[in-house]
């Protein structure tokens, strides 16, 4: 597998997260019970994603206010933070982090933000900026004005310098995928990325090379037998998907439409067609560099999980995957390594993320059960110790004290 794009998160008080500090392989498991705060998790990602493409307020009102976001408790904490350790397909790496707080009334404001990108062109200086109480200081120039209510970030992609950092990680996508959106008729639209709800399928399926159309299509036909091919088809003004199906008796293949087709079904193509998105990619266009799957094995059969992981390595060695789970059968297989997992738990309102803990690993390592039997026992859960080493800000070290 490739290099992870992210190899190291850390989160503060972003919705039940109080705080989190973990490393991160080319794919992930967040493995843990319904309303642990595994989707809190990938919404961290997907919330810088979306303020770099839209704005920071956008991205806060997609989700309420700042009141929404920053986690709730009796200590009332005024802010969040989130840092993104990361490395380029150029080889450069670096961190970008920042620190939103709340002023009355629902207001917010960016209190710290920084990014660092070593560099070899710099002859071992980095370029960075860093921004604290609304003065900034950086290794480029001239600076472009600073607002207390947007990223500082959005303005510096315009140096050459930080556009690499901007693009990356802006190109974060979650994907909680709707069936009813991938089966109804949908509008023409460029099909560079999919959607999150997945409801431009056809235009991206259209996109994709004939390979790897045909890597979905034997992934999906491993999944519903019946399936021999998958297309996309124009009605009029919109489009949707053609699924070919083999019926006994009959010397062609059947057609149906996505309207057609079981939910099951919609969403195994839909997950497989954003597992596949890089590995499709033709020159010139955009993919993501870190794809979040929601639960991928909802509405699947059991005896199909083991075709979803085989589709979820091979897509992890073009972009980076994480997936959220509690499918004990998406996670038997004794090959599964346990640095690849990450227990989730919540106590008393607040989510708990970490490596697995010392007896689990030992299991693992000896093979004595797979991660879905542990699952299935309830044991898996995160170490203790990681947990507990990220209890204070301090210890997270969000913030470098210098860039330079």
């Amino acid at each position: 597998m490739r290099e992870p794009f992210l190899h190291r998160v850390t989160i503060r008080n972003y919705k039940s997260i109080a705080a989190c500090q973990v490393d991160l392989g080319s794919l992930m498991f967040l493995v843990g019970p319904n309303g642990s705060g595994k989707s809190n998790f990938l919404d961290a990602l997907r919330f810088v994603a979306d303020a770099l493409r839209t704005s920071l307020d956008h991205a806060l009102r997609e989700r309420g206010t700042i009141k929404e976001v920053r986690r709730r408790s009796g200590g009332h904490p005024n802010h969040f933070a989130l840092r993104l350790d990361f490395s380029l397909p150029s080889g450069q790496s670096g961190h970008y982090a920042f620190r939103i707080g709340a002023k009355p009334a629902g207001a917010y404001e960016v209190q710290t933000e920084e990014c660092c990108l070593d560099s070899e062109e710099a002859f071992g200086r980095r370029h960075y900026f860093s921004v604290r109480s609304g003065k900034v200081e950086a290794s480029v120039s001239p600076l472009p004005a600073i607002l207390k209510d947007r990223l500082f970030l959005v303005a510096a992609s315009g140096f050459h310098e930080f556009r690499p950092v901007f693009d990356a990680l802006s190109r974060v996508e979650v994907y909680n995928l709707n069936p009813r959106q991938i089966g109804a008729m949908q509008k023409p639209d460029p099909g560079d990325l999919l959607r999150r709800d997945g409801s431009n399928a056809a235009s991206v399926l259209q996109q994709f090379t004939p390979e790897a159309r045909q890597r979905v299509t034997e992934h999906l036909s491993r999944i519903v037998p019946s399936i021999s091919d998958v297309a996309a088809k124009t009605l009029g003004s919109q489009e949707t998907i053609e699924f070919r199906q083999s019926v006994r008796g009959q010397e062609h293949p059947w057609r149906f439409l996505a309207g057609s087709m079981s939910d099951g079904t919609l969403r195994a193509f839909g997950n497989l067609l954003a597992v596949f998105q890089a590995a499709a990619a033709r020159p010139g266009r955009l993919t993501p560099r870190l794809i979040g799957l929601e639960e991928p094995e909802m509405a699947l059969h059991p005896a199909a999980a083991g075709v979803l992981l085989s589709a979820l390595r091979e897509g992890a060695q073009q972009c980076q995957i994480l997936v959220t789970s509690h499918s004990p059968d998406l996670l038997d297989n004794p090959d599964i390594r346990d640095d690849s997992i990450l227990a989730v738990e919540n106590q008393d309102g607040l989510t708990r993320i970490g490596p697995i803990d010392a007896a689990g690993r030992k299991i693992l390592h000896e093979k004595l059960f797979t991660p879905g039997e542990l699952l299935r026992q309830n044991q898996l859960a995160p170490d203790p110790k990681s947990v507990a080493d990220v209890t204070h800000e301090r210890q997270l070290k969000l913030f470098e004290t210098n860039g330079r």
